[in-house]
């Protein structure tokens, strides 16, 4: 039989092991809860578009910026009209302005963030590093809609316009000396 000066360092160890499993598991699920709900903007991924487009039209919005590098990036159309439904495609240009080749990768941000979940991506640069030499330009481009379910949520069926912002930050400190 276990006595209780036996059993308090057992459980204690126990809750210990238990809480560094749950640290190690935060990360992703936390990533998990983001995509399923589209929580804090996360826009979805997409394998196929909808069967179905709708009449609703939302303008969407393209903010670009860029974060430690010597880059020029923008969006070839700052705000397009889109059919809820309907597949679009956005292209992004970007220059190097700089005197050497410099690596990038874009992250993204929806607002308002209860959108998010209904902005599903098909095609994207976004996440992934991107190199331009010196003085390269080179053309991104993002293909996506709009998630008819939009029109079911309350928090979304009324919005007329979102804003899709992207920043392109540097990842040269990934080089190895």
């Amino acid at each position: 039989m276990i006595k209780g000066k036996t059993l308090t360092p057992l459980l204690l160890a126990g809750i210990f092991i238990l809480m560094l499993g749950l640290s190690f598991a935060a990360v992703p699920l936390y990533d998990l809860f983001c995509r399923v709900t589209g929580f804090g903007g996360t826009t979805q991924v997409s394998k196929e578009a909808p069967k179905i487009v709708l009449d609703k039209v939302v303008s969407v919005r393209f903010d670009t910026n860029v974060n430690n590098l010597d880059w020029n990036f923008k969006a070839k159309s700052n705000v397009i009209d889109v059919k809820v439904g309907q597949v679009n495609r956005i292209e992004f240009e970007v220059e190097n302005l700089g005197n050497e080749t410099t690596h990038g990768v874009a992250s993204f941000n929806v607002s308002p963030a209860s959108f998010g979940k209904y902005y599903s991506k098909l095609g994207c640069f976004c996440f992934e590093k991107q190199e331009l030499k010196a003085g390269e330009k080179a053309t991104y481009v993002m293909t996506f809609y709009l998630d008819p379910d939009l029109v079911k949520d309350p928090t979304t069926k009324n919005l007329q316009d979102v804003t899709m912002s992207y920043t392109f930050f540097s990842t040269d400190y990934y080089k190895q000396s």
